[in-house]
């Protein structure tokens, strides 16, 4: 298994306590709420793990095995809930034309034929996800910025081939000027 596949995702945080029988607000980080059913075990660490006994999704409320009273559960209070890649390759289905954003992290980003960066990270601000991009070192020597912001979205990306690792975008040179 590969680094990569065996880095741990964080995709919840555990809220705190409501009621009197261990209920938790969820806080889900991820487009893929699916996941969290009854049953489902999350890591809390690289080697603990817990597994929800219940789950309300309308009231993003959980409950966890062995976790049954409010003292409980506070123990839990501010957990992150992890997954690993490959488990969410396996259970995240994906429309064409998506992308885990794991994949898309350490593309580079090329316009016109030149190398702008790097994708370091992915963020979602507002309903638009934008990649956060690590300046190529000439660019920064030329005396543009260390690192700019992308919209990841028609018209500035024009194709992501996630095999070569390779992001061709339009009027990213732009934004980076105007960084």
């Amino acid at each position: 298994m590969s680094k990569q596949s065996n880095k741990l995702l964080h995709i919840a945080t555990i809220g705190k306590s409501v009621g009197l029988k261990g209920d938790m607000k969820l806080h889900i980080n991820s487009d893929f709420p699916e996941q969290f059913k009854k049953g489902a075990s999350f890591f809390i660490n690289e080697k603990e793990s817990l597994t929800i006994s219940d789950i309300n999704h309308e009231r993003a409320l959980v409950k966890f095995l062995g976790y049954s009273s409010p003292e409980d559960a506070k123990k839990l209070t501010n957990k992150h809930l992890y997954t690993t890649i490959e488990r969410t390759r396996e259970e995240c289905h994906l429309e064409d034309g998506e992308f885990f954003w794991f994949d898309i992290e350490g593309c580079s980003v090329i316009e016109d034929g030149k190398v702008l960066g790097v994708v370091q990270e992915v963020d979602r601000i507002s309903i638009t996800n934008y990649l956060i991009i690590k300046s190529d070192e000439k660019l920064v020597k030329e005396g543009f910025a260390k690192s700019f912001l992308l919209p990841f979205n028609k018209p500035f990306t024009i194709n992501t081939d996630i095999e070569k690792k390779v992001i061709t975008v339009s009027g990213g040179m732009d934004i980076l000027e105007a960084s």
